[in-house]
């Protein structure tokens, strides 16, 4: 493990200018844009909170390295464009933590009042930025369904617009689940599905459950179930039955709990 401190970012830096030079540098990187390494900045980000859930540091590590090379990437398009450099995004990131912690970097400031302040300040900042007054102003619409969904939660709660306990939420869901139910045509399917994943994501919020790692752990304990019926059935399992499937998720499901 290197011991060097502080860290120096620029040998990366320094690797991604060559690699994007116009006239000796890699052809896929220089033919790269904002728009078409942005899918990969989205998953190098996953990658990271798939490591992290694994606890295995050193893929978290290695993925945190992905993600800060889309970092430097993207910055590096942005500068042979002439819109902006890498330190630019050093600095704009260094200055944004400062002005939002003045409870750290002010005297006389009470960091019990930390959260509020830094909710305040980014409200200001938004507003600053963008003359929309509503409160659902600047949530990105490129954010994952689920988060985008609390999020938005999240802005109107705070003007008052929420259900006061699980109650609500938990009867909208029923609401929601009804009208999935009586929905007459496909796109009608579409939508009230949709309100109902919303109620759902609602009742997470209220529960303060993450909907995307909760949904996350659904998955992976569907694929650990699924991959078990598997094992046991070995090469038969797509003649089997479904009461036979059933069966045998019962068995595994039973097989977990005792472990």
């Amino acid at each position: 493990m290197s011991k060097a401190s502080p860290a120096d970012i620029m040998p990366i830096a320094t690797v991604m200018a060559r690699l994007r030079d116009p006239y000796a540098g890699c052809p896929w990187d220089i033919e790269q844009d904002f728009a078409s390494i942005a899918p990969y900045t989205i998953e190098e980000a996953y990658e990271v909170v798939d490591a992290i859930q694994r606890n295995d540091m050193t893929a978290l590590r290695d993925e945190l390295g992905d993600l800060l090379l889309q970092v430097i990437f993207h910055s590096r398009i942005a500068e042979q464009s002439g819109i902006f450099a890498l330190q630019d995004v050093i600095d704009a990131i260094t200055q944004k933590m400062i002005r939002r912690h003045p409870h750290v970097f002010e005297e006389g400031m009470r960091r019990e009042d930390g959260h509020a302040q830094w909710e305040a300040i980014k409200a200001a900042e938004r507003a600053e930025k963008d003359p929309d007054p509503s409160a659902l102003a600047g949530v990105a619409t490129a954010l994952p369904a689920l988060l985008r969904a609390e999020k938005l939660q999240k802005r109107a709660a705070r003007t008052g617009f929420d259900w006061p306990d699980t109650d609500g939420a938990i009867a909208k869901i029923a609401e929601e689940l009804e009208e999935v139910q009586t929905a007459q045509s496909q796109a009608d399917r579409e939508e009230e599905i949709g309100d109902l994943l919303f109620a759902v994501v609602n009742l997470a919020r209220h529960l303060k459950v993450d909907p995307e790692v909760a949904l996350r752990a659904g998955n992976a304990k569907f694929e650990r179930r699924f991959r078990g019926m598997e094992a046991l059935a070995g090469d038969s399992f797509p003649a089997l039955s479904l009461d036979e499937k059933e069966a045998l998720w019962q068995q595994v499901k039973q097989a977990a709990k005792q472990a």
